[in-house]
C-alpha cells in the first residue's frame, strides 16, 4: 500500500492508529485553485488529554529501548521519506502552495533533520563532575517524557520534524499539532512515515486542530516540554499558558530580518540575493528578508534592478506551471499583506513594483523611499514584499538593523568580509550570514532568535540534547556516608 494512500487517513487523526477525531474532519484546500483535494481529521481538546495518557504510558518503554534500535527506526523513517518523495512533494506543492524546487528543498532538509537526529541516541549523555566528597559524581541527560510540538503552515515538514525527530530519538513521546491548513504535508506525512518505519504505537500522536487544540497541548500536565514555531503574538500566548504549569518552552517566532547592502558589492549578485530573500515561498518564511538597508551610493540602482527583477518573476499555480511564486496561504494572510503595502504607500512609500494581486497570487513587491515608521518596515509582513531603506554610514546601517523588536537573522553583503563581521557584532541577532541573504538553515546548526523572535531557544545538532532532555545529578558511594546524628 502506498505511503500516502488516502484511504488510510482520510478524515482521521493519528494516535498510534487512525481514528476519527473529536473535531470531525475538514477539507484540504489547494490555495492556488480553491479546490478540495482531500479530507483531514481534526482533533479536539479531549483528544489531546487521551493522547497524553497513551503517550505517557508508552514513553518509559521507548526510553529503555537500546539506542541502536531507536537510531535504526529514525534512519528507516528518513529512507521512507526519500523513497516516497514524489508523492510527499505533490501534497506539499498543492496544499502549501510551494513551487517544486522549494518543495524539493523542504524534503531534503526534512530528511536530513531525521538523519541528524538518528545520531543523537549514541552521543555522550553525561559528564563526570569533581566532588569534594569521596564519591562518584556525574550529570546525565534523561528524557523529559512527553513533548508537545506545535508547527506552522509555511514549512510544515521541516518545522515539525526538527522537533519531532530529536525528541523521539532521545527517548520521548511526542504530541504534534500541525496547522490545520497543512494537516497533510505537516501531519499525515510524519505519521505515515513513522508508522511504516516501525515506531512503536503510542509514541507519536498527530492532532491537527484549531487554537483550542493547541492550547490544550500547552496546558496538558503530562506534556513537559513545548516546542512552538509560529507568530510572536501566538508565541506570547503559548509562553503565558506554559508558565502556569512551570514547563519548559522553546519559542521560535517571527522575524523582520535585515539585509545590509554595502557600497562595494557586486550589484547584480546583491539584487539576486535580495530578491531570493524576500520572494522565496511568497515571503512566508520567518527568516525572510523584511528590510533591505542599502548604501546611498548604490540605492537608486539597487531599487531599479530589484523592481525590474520583481516585475519579471512569474506568479501562478505551482502544480500546473513553472513559476517563481505560488499563492499566499489564504485570503486573510493576503489581505494583511496588502494592507501593510497600501498603508505604507499612503504614508509616503513609492511602489516601485507589484502591490497588486489576483486571487491569492500576490505580485512580488518593491517599496522605495521607506522610513522606519512605515508599517511594511516595522512589521513582519509574511508576504513577498521588499521595503528598501537608504543609509549613509555603517553606523547608520547598524542602528537601523538593531532598532527592531525582532532578532532572528541578518545578512550583510560586502566584498570586505572583515568589515561585514565587524558590523554584525553591533547588531543583536541569533543568526548572521555574510554574503548571503537571510534565509538559511541546516540540520546540524544551532537555530533560534532573540527578543520578539523567540526565547533564544536553539534547535539543531547537539543543541537538541539540551532542548529535549532533562539534566539529572547523580552521586555514588561505596557505602553509606557517616553523619553526626
Amino acid at each position: 500500500m502506498a505511503l500516502m494512500d488516502e484511504s488510510l487517513w482520510r478524515g482521521k487523526i493519528f494516535t498510534g492508529g487512525w481514528s476519527g477525531g473529536g473535531g470531525g474532519e475538514a477539507p484540504v484546500i489547494e490555495p492556488a485553485t480553491g479546490a478540495e483535494i482531500g479530507r483531514a481529521g481534526m482533533a479536539a481538546p479531549a483528544d489531546v488529554a487521551r493522547a497524553a495518557q497513551v503517550a505517557a504510558a508508552a514513553q518509559p518503554g521507548w526510553a529503555a529501548t537500546p539506542h541502536t534500535e531507536r537510531s535504526a527506526i529514525l534512519r528507516r523513517a528518513a529512507g521512507l521519506w526519500l523513497a516516497n518523495a514524489a508523492d510527499i512533494e505533490w501534497w506539499g506543492i498543492r496544499e502549501s502552495g510551494k513551487i517544486p524546487p522549494a518543495m524539493a528543498f523542504e524534503t531534503h532538509v526534512a530528511t536530513q533533520e531525521i538523519y541528524e537526529a538518528a545520531t543523537l541516541p549514541s552521543r555522550p549523555y553525561g559528564e563526570l563532575l569533581p566532588s569534594e566528597q569521596p564519591r562518584l559524581s556525574f550529570a546525565t541527560r534523561v528524557p523529559a517524557g512527553v513533548v508537545g510540538v506545535i508547527a506552522p503552515f509555511n514549512f510544515p515538514q521541516i518545522l515539525a520534524i526538527r522537533s519531532v525527530a530529536p525528541a523521539l530519538a532521545l527517548g520521548n513521546a511526542v504530541i504534534l499539532k500541525p496547522d490545520p491548513r497543512t494537516a497533510v504535508c505537516g501531519g499525515v506525512v510524519l505519521a505515515r512515515v513513522f508508522e511504516e518505519a516501525g515506531l512503536p504505537p503510542g509514541l507519536l500522536h498527530v492532532l491537527p486542530g484549531g487554537v483550542d487544540t493547541g492550547e490544550a497541548v500547552v496546558a496538558e500536565p503530562l506534556v513537559r516540554i513545548i516546542s512552538f514555531t509560529g507568530s510572536t503574538a501566538a508565541g506570547r500566548r503559548v509562553g503565558e499558558l506554559a508558565a502556569r504549569s512551570l514547563k519548559r518552552v522553546h519559542l521560535e517566532l517571527g522575524g523582520n530580518s535585515a539585509l545590509i547592502v554595502l557600497d562595494d558589492v557586486d550589484l547584480p549578485r546583491a539584487v539576486s540575493a535580495g530578491a531570493w530573500g524576500s520572494f522565496l515561498h511568497q515571503g512566508q518564511i520567518c527568516m525572510t528578508t523584511g528590510r533591505h538597508l542599502v548604501h546611498e551610493a548604490i540605492y537608486d540602482e539597487y531599487v531599479s534592478a530589484l523592481a525590474e527583477k520583481a516585475g519579471h518573476l512569474p506568479v501562478g499555480d505551482p502544480a500546473s506551471a513553472q513559476v517563481a511564486l505560488g499563492p499566499i496561504i489564504d485570503q486573510r494572510q493576503r489581505d494583511k499583506v496588502h494592507a501593510l503595502v497600501t498603508d505604507s504607500v499612503a504614508a509616503g512609500a513609492e511602489l516601485a513594483a507589484g502591490g497588486t494581486y489576483d486571487g491569492l497570487f500576490y505580485r512580488p513587491t518593491v517599496l522605495a523611499g521607506v522610513t522606519p515608521a512605515m508599517p511594511a518596515y516595522a512589521s513582519e509582513v509574511f508576504g513577498p514584499v521588499a521595503p528598501v531603506v537608504r543609509f549613509s554610514t555603517a553606523d547608520d546601517a547598524a542602528k537601523l538593523a538593531a532598532e527592531s523588536e525582532y532578532g532572528l537573522s541578518l545578512g550583510i553583503l560586502t566584498r570586505d568580509v572583515m568589515r561585514g563581521l565587524d558590523l554584525a557584532e553591533r547588531i543583536p541577532t541569533g543568526i548572521v550570514h555574510i554574503n548571503e541573504q537571510t534565509v538559511d538553515d541546516e540540520p546540524n546548526v544551532p537555530f533560534g532568535g532573540l527578543a520578539a523572535s523567540g526565547t533564544g531557544a536553539r534547535f539543531g545538532g547537539t543543541s537538541n540534547l539540551e532542548a529535549f532532555t532533562e539534566t539529572r545529578w547523580v552521586t555514588v558511594r561505596g557505602d553509606i556516608a557517616p553523619y553526626p546524628f
